[in-house]
């Protein structure tokens, strides 16, 4: 992406999620059932106090997100084990977690993905939810 003009956030997001393959709610519940992927919700405290957390899922804050789920890292999660983990990032409507992906993939996690849709999808989905 160096080398060119300035870029305005929608062209950025739209070239980032170029890279890689999003997955829907529907699928990321089932990968993570069969304990195939790692759930993370970046979503701010506020979002997650009035709308809910997901069962299982990881909550990372945005800020700490590449350091939390960097397999060489000293401060990693207990589950950052592998560049092979399959990530499934979730913000509140799958905007912010694309340009995560995006700087999760850079630092080698090549599965990373997000959510299309984000939280509000998982929800509208009927999937689990319990309060914050």
């Amino acid at each position: 992406m160096s080398g060119q003009g300035p870029v305005g956030i929608d062209e950025l997001l739209e070239r980032v999620r170029t890279t890689y393959t999003r997955i829907d709610a529907d699928s990321a519940y089932e990968e993570w059932r069969g304990g195939e992927a790692l759930l993370v919700d970046i979503r701010y405290q506020a979002l997650r106090e009035r709308d809910g957390v997901i069962p299982g899922a990881v909550v990372v804050e945005r800020n700490e997100l590449e350091w939390r789920l960097d397999p060489l890292g000293s401060h990693r999660l207990p589950e950052a084990v592998s560049h092979e983990l399959r990530v499934v990032v979730i913000c509140n409507e799958g905007y912010a977690s694309s340009l995560a992906v995006a700087s999760l993939r850079a630092l080698g996690l090549r599965r990373a993905t997000d959510l299309t849709g984000g939280f509000q999808a998982w929800r509208a989905a009927g999937l689990p939810v319990t309060p914050a």
